[in-house]
């Protein structure tokens, strides 16, 4: 018989690992209650020697911490569930629907994974300042004061579409059996009917961390939000609002009001991350992703 091994060195290394993820969020939080003489000062401290609630309060005032916020919830939720919309359609289709063309389709929607992000920007941005008839443009965008980059539109129609998310949702749809549409197809159910109240409730774990992706992704976006914020300064969200507060005022004055808007803006996120935890767990499993 082997002798068992002592697991104490894997303790060890899990508790060290935990400890440096988690210590920048304390350091955060706890900083967003010191005082700005306190936190300018050299001597390093976890801990304030004085709390000092009023930077949350200062924090809303001067980073008009609501009207972000509510750009980036709206933004947010809106991207999020028009991806799960979008995703679940496209998957259902190029797992379980035969046509031409198919798999050219989705090596197509596979490489658009392959570029940066960052290269889409200039031809969305175009797109969005120019798209036909919004913002005050005629039928051939021009004219107009912006667009949709002149409305929440702009924020959230050029993101409404994810090829992660559709080749994440083929792969789990794919796991579905045949069996099961093809009985509801014999029943005389629709494809639409089929996907809405057969296919649909099934894939809730998969939705659920596509969900969770999107949310933070949308949520944590900077460069396309700071775009838009150039055109109309009342899109800003919070990352941008927060960026601006740090470079056009003095950091030692202002980097616990920072922080208190850092601590708000991550609540969301650990929300939505808590309440979906069970189902992303899942829906990484079965989707196969490591």
């Amino acid at each position: 018989m082997k002798p068992q091994r002592t697991p104490w060195i894997s303790y060890a290394v899990i508790l060290l690992g935990s400890v440096l993820m988690v210590f920048p969020f304390l350091d955060m939080v706890f900083s967003s209650f010191k005082s700005a003489s306190e936190y300018a000062s050299l001597r390093y401290s976890l801990l304030p020697q004085t709390f000092v609630f009023d930077n949350y309060k200062l924090a809303f005032e001067q980073l008009k911490l609501a009207m972000l916020f509510k750009n980036s919830l709206l933004r947010s939720v809106s991207i999020t569930l028009l991806v799960l919309l979008t995703s679940s359609l496209a998957g259902y289709v190029l797992a379980k629907l035969k046509f031409p063309g198919k798999q050219l389709i989705f090596r197509f929607i596979l490489a658009t994974m392959m570029f940066p992000a960052f290269l889409f920007f200039i031809p969305n941005y175009y797109i969005t300042v120019h798209f036909p008839l919004a913002g005050g443009n005629d039928l051939f965008g021009a004219g107009g004061s912006g667009g949709l980059a002149a409305s929440q539109l702009g924020l959230i129609v050029p993101f409404a579409v994810s090829g992660f998310g559709i080749f994440l949702m083929r792969q789990f749809i794919m796991g579905i059996e045949d069996a099961y549409i093809e009985a509801a197809r014999i029943d005389g159910a629709r494809e639409l009917r089929i996907f809405a109240q057969l296919v649909l409730p099934m894939t809730a774990p998969v939705l659920a961390t596509l969900a969770i992706f999107e949310f933070i992704n949308s949520w944590n976006e900077f460069i396309w939000a700071l775009l838009m914020n150039s055109v109309n300064t009342d899109l800003a969200t919070l990352p941008v609002g927060i960026q601006m507060l740090k470079s056009h005022l003095d950091p030692t004055l202002t980097q616990p009001l920072v922080m208190a808007g850092l601590v708000i803006a991550t609540v969301p996120v650990l929300l939505a991350f808590i309440l979906l935890q069970k189902h992303y767990v899942r829906g990484m499993m079965n989707s196969g992703l490591k």
